[in-house]
């Protein structure tokens, strides 16, 4: 296999691949070939995300949205944004005698 050098990597950029590798317990070299392997599309889907996700992460845990419901959950909270405080507590309030007289 060939060896390919890279120069003028930034600071940044060659502290994020140290601390993955050390986070990880990859060696620099696996570090970088996992990212040129995902940045080229050359990984099976998010392969690269999916390793660098932390352990326990709520996200992975609990699942993500697709486009359409990060669409929607944005729209209600635009919605919650305009609406006043008075117009929130009378929609409760309308909701809370709805469930008690049987209705929801």
């Amino acid at each position: 296999m060939p060896d390919i050098v890279v120069r003028h990597i930034d600071d940044a950029t060659a502290e994020r691949i140290k601390s993955l590798a050390r986070e990880r317990r990859w060696s620099i070299n696996e570090v970088i070939l996992h990212a040129l392997r995902y940045g080229l599309g050359m990984s099976p889907g998010d392969t690269f995300n999916d390793m660098l996700v932390v352990p326990g992460d709520i996200a992975r845990l609990a699942g993500t949205w697709d486009a359409s419901e990060q669409a929607a959950f944005d729209e209600a909270l635009c919605a919650l944004a305009a609406a006043s405080r008075e117009e929130l507590c009378r929609a409760a309030m309308q909701e809370e005698r709805k469930v008690a007289a049987g209705g929801g």
